[in-house]
């Protein structure tokens, strides 16, 4: 077949982009997002951007706030292990429980999928996921980007990015008024989560097992599927306390671990003592044996168990471990907020018994 002009006609899926193959993908993601939809967003998927009306959504004088995220190298075991329905529930939980620290509901969620070639298979089921997270957190899908870039992956692998727009009514952002004497709680995590996936990678690797293999530490399971387990979601809990007037701040335990990331709720004048132990989850305790992980290094590389860290006032004690009942939560009792002495902002009580 020849151009108008004489020259061979090229088209744009001879160049690696299949227009089609989108098009039957945004059909496809189209009643997944409308099962997310959530007063305040106007339209649907399929125009230039997305409308949010905050007024609808219940809002008198609102603070925006955003994140953004992704899931890291554990998408390379979800390449490898060829289990692709989880990773959208980590993308979305990466991104909300980062809004919920500070006070926010989420109200509107975006992403972003990049694949060399697409298979509208797999990319269905990213997308699935997504939808599933946000529908789990009442947040709506509000659009979204799914870029082919023939040349810049490789065979099969994607990359994603996700990004979550929250409010807040003005005066009730967190943290506040975090004061020594408050009690620090710990919200179990499901996992790995999302962060840590390249050491994972390497003790994978130094161990020789395959992620078809059944988990040292999960009999019955795979590997790969263990290791898949999605980031816990801890909107709906922190929001009830939030909104009990329970909570004075919160800590998303992602990448630096509780030592990184509790920190960041503090003021300078203090520091936190974890001096409770809880219980360390049988993978951590395998990864850091198999690994030849140093206590300190696990503590400050995963979130060892504790996905949220929560301050909570003495008085109130009672009551937040009630609402987070409620929510289906049992949390930990971690130590509480002692006043700043020094360097150290968190201090862990006795890591290397944690891993015992």
């Amino acid at each position: 077949m020849t151009s108008g002009n004489g020259r061979n006609g090229v088209t744009y899926r001879d160049a690696g982009v299949d227009i089609e193959a989108g098009d039957a993908l945004v059909e496809v993601i189209k009643p997944l997002a409308k099962a997310t939809a959530r007063a305040g967003l106007v339209g649907g998927i399929g125009g230039f951007g997305a409308l949010f009306d905050l007024r609808e959504a219940g809002f008198a004088d609102p603070i925006l706030v955003a994140t953004t995220d992704g899931v890291g190298t554990k998408l390379r075991l979800a390449i490898e292990s060829g289990i692709h329905d989880t990773v959208g529930i980590d993308l979305v939980a990466m991104c909300v429980n980062d809004l919920i620290v500070q006070g926010a509901e989420p109200l509107f969620f975006l992403d972003y999928f990049a694949t060399g070639q697409l298979d509208p298979a797999i990319a269905g089921k990213v997308i699935a996921g997504i939808a599933d997270g946000c529908r789990q957190v009442g947040c709506a899908l509000a659009g979204g980007e799914t870029a082919e870039m023939p040349g810049m992956y490789g065979k099969g692998d994607y990359d994603l990015a996700g990004f979550a727009v929250g409010a807040v009514e003005r005066g009730a952002t967190l943290p506040r008024d975090v004061v020594p004497g408050d009690i620090l709680l710990g919200l179990p995590g499901t996992g790995v989560h999302s962060n840590g996936f390249s050491l994972v990678r390497r003790i994978i690797e130094t161990t020789g097992l395959a992620l078809t293999d059944e988990a040292p530490f999960m009999p019955g399971q795979t590997l790969g599927a263990a290791l898949m387990v999605p980031t816990a979601l801890y909107v709906k809990p922190v929001l009830a306390l939030t909104r009990a007037g329970l909570l004075q701040a919160a800590a998303h335990i992602t990448g630096g671990g509780l030592p990184g990331n509790l920190p960041r709720v503090l003021p300078n004048s203090c520091a936190a003592t974890l001096d409770r132990p809880w219980p360390m989850p049988p993978v951590f305790r395998w990864l850091a044996q198999a690994g030849g992980v140093a206590a300190t290094e696990m503590l400050r590389v995963f979130n060892c168990g504790i996905g949220m860290v929560l301050v909570i006032r003495p008085d109130d004690l009672a009551a937040a471990i009630a609402c987070l009942q409620d929510e289906g939560i049992i949390p930990f009792e971690l130590g509480r907020i002692i006043p700043e002495t020094g360097s150290v902002r968190v201090q862990i009580t006795d890591p290397e018994a944690l891993f015992a």
